[in-house]
């Protein structure tokens, strides 16, 4: 007993088979189509030759008179007549152009259709076998009829009397089918070398393109094609990542929903990836086929794309661009970093405090009570952040008095000196947060690092904060070396940095980026208003920013 087993033939082999059957099917069709076709021809074209014979013998003065001589009197079937037509002149003249047309038969009738001259002595003098009628009437015909001499194509054409047009007889010349048959199967002789010709080639066609469809399809069979489309499908869009697919030309071929979310993309399938809408630090990455994880904004997210070649038996099939969301990390890890800041703030003054404490348990144990009651009043007049930034008093919001004196406590530490300006004044608190700290917090890091690697000593940063209703208009200006007029214009553009990539994860080129997108997405702006500060003793560059809508007014409380 046999295993059950069925075997398939391969996809390729299907191709070529079913190729071939459609090549053969074509080619029967135009074959018999020829066939069809050529007989028609054929047989019009003999009839047209037998018309143009029995015109020329109808057309003969002496047949034209020898039949009107016969249809003035009565014939009668007889041998004596039979003898008289057989030796007479129209028989002669049938005979002579039978011979040299090559034609079956040349009969010639009076206007009663008895047979004048015929091929067949024995049949002249009787009607004839088929109907003359149309020709007695006046009227040319081309038939293809079975007469006494077998099937033919014929022609008939009516004799008319001598100066008249009245018809004393007919003329009927037929050309036999089998020279028909003869010449059509001749001519599909010659077809059916050309259609089996036509047919190899169709053969060798047929087996290149199975191989091309194996080619193109990587010697996948339908069930493997089938399943990786579902893994495909499963896969693209079943994982948190967005993954977007591009061919050797350039033309997006994939594009999973988590992309088209995260890149902001509509129908971009079959499309140059150019022309997507992908921003230029994105696109970039992709040209670049960077593997290294890339920060990246994208509207008001921000994302880690990545670039890598696909291959596949050492042949070129395009690449892929994965996309990861980090807007939900960043934004965690400003607050972590404002977090962070507010307790090495919180540290230096429990330092401060701990050594107040020291002196005033030293006072009390020395029986200096008038002292130490002083230095508390001292204590109670200016609080610990008044102790750390005087001017600190000028930020009526809490949480931006903290990030300040955050900002300075990491500046203090870089060997930096922050300050805030004599316009400072804010009386309202704040309602974004942590938008205001990011775009405050990238203008600060990115002064005190200017001025911690420039060439001027004094290696100070003045920020100053003003509220106007709802709106914070920021100045950041640091004594570094300044921005290069070169780089003064791409300096928001994402990627372009005035400091080393350094090895960043991501690299640089990000925070101005996107420091300007929030700003802008708020409906504000920031911008690089001198490339050298203009203040005295700020030699560097000058940042300022206007965000509307992020404070809650106060109520008139200027701070003393």
């Amino acid at each position: 007993m046999g295993s059950g087993k069925r075997t398939v033939l391969r996809l390729s082999t299907q191709v070529l088979l079913l190729q071939v059957a459609v090549v053969f099917l074509a080619l029967g069709v135009a074959f018999a189509v020829l066939a069809v076709v050529g007989d028609r021809r054929l047989s019009a074209e003999y009839g047209q030759r037998a018309m143009a014979i029995a015109r020329t013998v109808a057309a003969m003065p002496e047949v034209r008179a020898r039949v009107t001589e016969y249809a003035q009197g009565t014939l009668t079937s007889g041998s004596v007549l039979t003898d008289e037509l057989s030796d007479g002149q129209l028989q002669h003249i049938a005979s002579a152009v039978q011979k040299r047309s090559d034609a079956l038969f040349v009969v010639i009738t009076d206007e009663h259709g008895i047979r004048l001259a015929h091929p067949t002595e024995d049949r002249l003098g009787y009607p004839v076998s088929t109907d003359p009628s149309a020709a007695l009437a006046g009227r040319d015909v081309v038939v293809e009829e079975a007469g006494t001499l077998g099937d033919s194509v014929r022609a008939k054409v009516p004799v008319r009397q001598p100066g008249t047009s009245a018809v004393v007889g007919e003329v009927s010349v037929g050309v036999s089918t089998t020279a028909v048959r003869d010449r059509l199967f001749l001519d599909l002789r010659v077809a059916g070398w050309i259609v089996g010709a036509a047919f190899l080639f169709g053969i060798a066609g047929s087996v290149l393109l199975a191989r091309r469809w194996r080619r193109l399809t990587l010697g996948l069979e339908p069930a493997e094609l089938t399943e990786l489309v579902r893994e495909q499908a499963a896969v693209l869009h079943g994982i948190g990542e967005g993954v977007l697919a591009i061919d050797v030309e350039g033309r997006t071929t994939v594009v999973n929903d988590e992309a088209a979310r995260l890149l902001g993309l509509d129908d971009a399938t079959g499309r140059q990836v150019g022309d997507i809408g992908l921003t230029p630090r994105v696109l970039s990455v992709l040209h670049e086929m960077s593997a290294a994880p890339v920060l990246a904004t994208v509207g008001d997210r921000v994302v880690v794309v990545t670039a890598r070649a696909v291959t596949r038996a050492g042949r070129a099939l395009g690449a892929v661009l994965t996309v990861r969301d980090r807007t939900d990390v960043e934004l965690l890890t400003r607050q972590l970093d404002a977090v962070q800041s507010m307790s090495t703030v919180l540290r230096a003054q429990r330092h401060e405090f701990a050594n107040r404490l020291h002196l005033l348990s030293g006072l009390v144990h020395g029986d200096r009570t008038q002292e130490a009651a002083h230095y508390l009043d001292e204590l109670l007049g200016t609080g610990p952040l008044g102790a750390a930034l005087p001017e600190i008093e000028t930020l009526g919001d809490p949480y931006l008095q903290a990030f300040v004196a955050a900002k300075m406590a990491n500046a203090r530490e870089a060997g930096v000196t922050l300050t805030l300006g004599d316009n400072t004044w804010v009386s309202g608190t704040l309602v974004q947060p942590v938008d205001v700290t990011t775009v405050l917090g990238n203008l600060i890091d990115n002064a005190i690092d200017a001025a911690r690697t420039g060439s001027d000593s004094q290696r100070r940063v003045e920020v100053g904060v003003v509220q106007d209703g709802t709106t914070l208009h920021i100045t950041v200006a640091d004594s570094g070396d300044g921005v290069a007029e070169s780089m003064a214009d791409g300096l928001f553009v994402e990627g372009v940095s005035t400091k080393d990539d350094g090895g960043a994860p991501g690299g640089r080129g990000v925070g101005l980026a996107l420091t300007r997108q929030i700003a802008r997405g708020l409906g504000g702006d920031v911008w690089l208003a001198t490339a050298s500060a203009a203040g005295p003793g700020l030699p560097g560059a000058e940042f300022i920013a206007r965000i509307p809508s992020v404070m809650a007014e106060g109520e008139g409380n200027e701070p003393k």
